[in-house]
This record gives structure tokens, C-alpha cells and sequence, in this order.
């Protein structure tokens, strides 16, 4: 199991590019999962329903299933947020876990930068960044991928995955 993140200033696409990519991936037989960091509260349960009503009455893990899907929703309750490792570690095996966000966890990142942003590059002050996907050129001695070159951007995230031991290493530290 490989990881490898995605990461840049909101708006610059990673979403987007997650959404091409993935395909491309799955279509050369690759199981992908993806882990996204929100910085903000957000909520997944549709208020009024039975599985929301069981963590507004205070239930601590809800896990919800049926023959199409489960999902499970663990609530905080003021508790530090979990760092990358030990969300990693909830994972099922795959062969690749791609992270949205956590710019500032300590694991490779390919930066996705849009000019059309107007925001700086994450590269230079971040010595995770080993790759970059953009829509302009950029002067790096990095790997640079335009961002509409999904096959390109597929093999560079294979390529600079690290292994999820290695990650879960970090967590250990």
C-alpha cells in the first residue's frame, strides 16, 4: 500500500484533478481510496434521520450499512483531531491512498497550483512537495506535470508514493 498527497491553496483543482486521475487509475486495474481533510465542520448524516439522531443523542461511533455501501462517523466530542497516521491506519488495503489536504502532515505531496489562483507556490518552503502539477511553467529542479495531462499526473503520484509503513513510522516518532 502507497500514499501519496495532493496538495495547494483552495481553488487550485485538487479536487478536479482527483476525479480525472482516479479513473485513470482504476482503469490500470489500481484500487485507489482517498483521504480529504476539511478545515472546517462538516457533516456527512442528514439531519433527522435515524443515524444522525444516534450522534446528536451522544453515541460515540455510528456505522451505517446496507447492500450498496457502510459508512462509519466518529464524533470527536473536543477531542484533538487525529493526524494523518491514524487515519491512515483506518483504512482497508489498497494499492494507493491519495490524500486531499493535510499540507502541513509530513508525507510526499504534489503540489497543484493554478496561476488563475493567485497564489504563491507551496514548493519552495515545503520540503515534502516532490512533484508538481500546474498550468503554468515552473522553474524547479522537481518533476512538473501540466494539469491537464492526467496520465502524466497518474504515473508521477505512482511514482513518488511513499509506502503507508513509512507514514504510519512518522506517526510513531
Amino acid at each position: 500500500m502507497n500514499l501519496i498527497g495532493l496538495a495547494g491553496w483552495s481553488g487550485a483543482g485538487k479536487t478536479t484533478l482527483l476525479t480525472r486521475v482516479i479513473p485513470h487509475l482504476k482503469a490500470q486495474g489500481l484500487r485507489v481510496s482517498v483521504i480529504k481533510h476539511a478545515h472546517h465542520k462538516f457533516d456527512v448524516d442528514v439531519p433527522g434521520k435515524d443515524s444522525w439522531r444516534h450522534r446528536e443523542a451522544g453515541a460515540e461511533e455510528v456505522l451505517v450499512s446496507s447492500a450498496a455501501r457502510w459508512a462509519l462517523m466518529h464524533e470527536l466530542r473536543g477531542h484533538a483531531e487525529p493526524a494523518l497516521p491514524e487515519l491512515v491506519a483506518k483504512l482497508s488495503p489498497v494499492d494507493l491512498v491519495v490524500v486531499e489536504g493535510y499540507k502541513t502532515e509530513p508525507h510526499r505531496k504534489i503540489e497543484v497550483h493554478r496561476a488563475g489562483n493567485g497564489k504563491p507556490l507551496l514548493f519552495p518552503n515545503d520540503p515534502d512537495i516532490v512533484g508538481i502539477a500546474s498550468d503554468v511553467q515552473v522553474e524547479t529542479s522537481l518533476p512538473v506535470v501540466h494539469l491537464d495531462d492526467i496520465p502524466a499526473i497518474a504515473a508521477m503520484m505512482q511514482r513518488l508514493a511513499m509506502p503507508v509503513a513509512d507514514v504510519l513510522a512518522i506517526g510513531r516518532r
